[in-house]
Formats: C-alpha cells, structure tokens, sequence
C-alpha cells in the first residue's frame, strides 16, 4: 500500500495545478486523505460504487474512480465537481494513483526478495527468474554491508540509511533482517580500484550520518566483492562473521572488512569443545583471565614490539631485568616462554582463543 504521506502531497499537488478538490477513500468510504477543507462523508456513496461494474461514475454532485492493481480494489478517488474539467483531471489523477500502486508494489516486492536471497531462502530457478522480473541484473559485481546500530536502535535507522544515501552514484538497496542491523546490498563499478573506494565512501558516510542522528556506536561490517546476483548471501554471510570477529578481536575498529580478518576468522570457526581442549591442554587449570594487570600489559606490550626486550622495557619505564623476571615468571606457571618463537605464537593464539569462548558464551545469555 501506498503512504498516506505519498498520497497526500500527491492529491495536494494535482489540486494546487488543477484547482479541483480531491478525496481518497478506502473500499468501505473511510477517508484516506483529502484537500478539503472539510470533512465529508462519502461512505455510503463509496460502497454503491464499490458494487458498481463501472471504473467511474457521476454521484453526489463528484466524479468516483476506481484504483485498482490487478485487479485488486485499493481506493477510490473522488473529484469534486461535475464538470468536464473535474472529469478529466480525475482521470489523470487515477492514472498517477494507479502507478504510484505499481512502484510501490515494485520496491514491496524488490526488498522481499532480497531479504529472501539474503536469507538462502529461494531456489536457485527463483533467484533468477525473480531477478528478471524485478529488473535486477543477474551478472554485476555487488557487495553487501551490515551497519549494526545496536539492539535499541531508532525505529527509523533503514530510512535514515535510505536518506544519507540517496544522493550516492551507484545503487544500493537497503533492507533489514532483524531489530539490531540495517543491510546495503551495493551495485559496484567494474573498476576494481573504484571498489574500494565507493565501499569505504559508503561506510563513512552511513557512519557519520546515524552518529549525526544519534545513534552511537555505528560498525559496518563488508563482505567479499561478488559477480552473480545468486552469490550476494555469501556476501552477507561473510559481513556478518566480520561483524563477531571484529567484536572479538578488533574492538574499536568502526570498518570491518571480511578479507582482513586474519587468523581471528579461522578462530572464529572452531567448535567450542575444540577450543576447551586446547585452552587446557596450554593452560591446565589456570584461567589466563586471571592473570593480574601487570602480567597482562606486560604481554600485551612484548607482543607489540615484536617480542623485543629492550624496547618494551623502555616503553613499560622498567629495567630490562624487572622485565625478564616478569617472563620467566610466566614461564614457570605456564612452561611457555614468549621469548621464543612458537611459545609466543602458542601464547598470543591462546589468548584470542579466550577471548572467543567469551563472547560465545556472553551471545548464549
């Protein structure tokens, strides 16, 4: 169904160029939106007409006009007056209503489909036979990206996003699947080096204008670039692994990006029990959460430097020697030392794997 909005500035436009007054009503002859300037009452009229085989007729001193979308009775409009001109600018006026069903019924139809193609939910004959019909080209290079806007997000974010976009070059479609995210489906140039530009181009500037909306704390999440319109699931799958991963192990990256997750992605897709085994099998009974500030800056910072001693020391403002004991410490209640190589490697893997298991178990509650 048409807005009420659309309809109004519709009607109010026809009569500002055509001086003739207008009045939409539902089948049972409740007003939808009208330009007069007082309410009146066409119900009784409406449902006489409703019965009618005729698309139009002269009753009550106005013009009544079918709007129909394949054959589905949506409206009837009405012109005041009983003149030719009121005829005539009521047919044009049922003319435009009926296309603005037709768009409508489009872009109800285009965002159902993609939430569907998003979701996996279409055999593959539907993909495409559904792409063609809504106009969609099957073989174009897309990419999706999910803007999280957190789970009390404002009721309007989809349109928000609509709005800062609409003025962007290349097409984009933007949906919702759930209550915590707003999804962009983006045509992109076969340009590769414009791709990446008009995604980080798109990031910020959903970014900036939710934030500027006030909704804080806005993340873009971006799949991997890809060629058939059957692919683009893919591509929100991977944005929404990015979006987790860049929670786990990128806090306070606002653009995340499936390519550049590094070995965070292979973490990621472990299986819990696995993660349990390894975590003890490093650890024993020891939790590394419990490990107190100063061991864990210590770590953090000799990871930094790319385990060297010298400069974390200077970096920490202790003597190299504090330094070495603080790592043959953790040496001794772990039996790995991060001056070496793999202890390091089986070290900082551990620690992400902590991490994981974290936020798996805080998703569970």
């Amino acid at each position: 169904m048409i807005s009420n909005q659309i309809l109004q500035n519709t009607i109010d436009g026809i009569n500002a160029i055509s001086r003739a007054e207008l009045c939409v009503t539902d089948t049972d002859g409740k007003v939808v939106v009208a330009t007069y300037a007082e309410a009146r009452d066409f119900s009784a009229a409406v449902r006489e007409f409703v019965k009618s085989p005729a698309d139009g007729q002269e009753m009550q001193g106005c013009h009544f006009f079918k709007i129909s979308d394949e054959q589905q009775l949506e409206y009837i409009l009405i012109v005041g007056g009983n003149s030719e001109n009121a005829y005539l600018v009521g047919k044009m006026a049922a003319f435009q209503l009926k296309g603005l069903l037709v768009a409508y019924k489009e872009r109800f139809d285009k965002d159902n489909f993609i939430k569907n193609l998003l979701l996996d939910n279409l055999l593959l004959v539907d993909v495409y036979s559904r792409a063609k019909k809504l106009h969609l080209q099957i073989n174009l290079k897309r990419v999706v990206l999910i803007a999280e806007t957190g789970s009390n997000r404002d009721a309007n974010a989809v349109e928000l996003v609509k709005d800062c976009l609409g003025l962007t070059g290349s097409k984009k479609i933007v949906t919702a699947v759930d209550e915590n995210n707003v999804i962009i489906v983006i045509e992109l140039p076969d340009d590769q080096a414009q791709i990446l530009a008009e995604v980080e181009k798109t990031s910020a500037l959903i970014i900036e204008h939710l934030e500027k909306s006030g909704i804080e704390d806005v993340r873009i999440a971006c799949g991997t670039v890809v060629e058939e319109i059957k692919d683009v699931s893919r591509s929100y799958k991977e944005a929404k692994v990015a979006l987790d991963v860049g929670k786990i192990f990128l806090d306070g990256k606002k653009i995340v990006y499936y390519e550049e997750l590094g070995i965070g992605r292979l973490i990621y897709q472990l299986p819990m029990p696995l993660c349990q085994m390894f975590i003890e099998e490093i650890f024993g009974d020891k939790n590394p959460e419990d490990f107190d500030m100063e061991t864990i800056t210590t770590i953090n910072k000799f990871f930094e430097n790319s385990l060297n001693v010298s400069e974390t020391s200077r970096q920490l403002f202790i003597h190299r020697n504090t330094l070495v004991y603080r790592l043959d410490k953790l040496q001794k209640s772990t039996n790995l030392d991060l001056r070496v190589f793999e202890d390091a490697i089986t070290f900082k893997i551990a620690l992400m794997v902590v991490k994981y298991m974290k936020y798996m178990e805080s998703k569970e509650f």
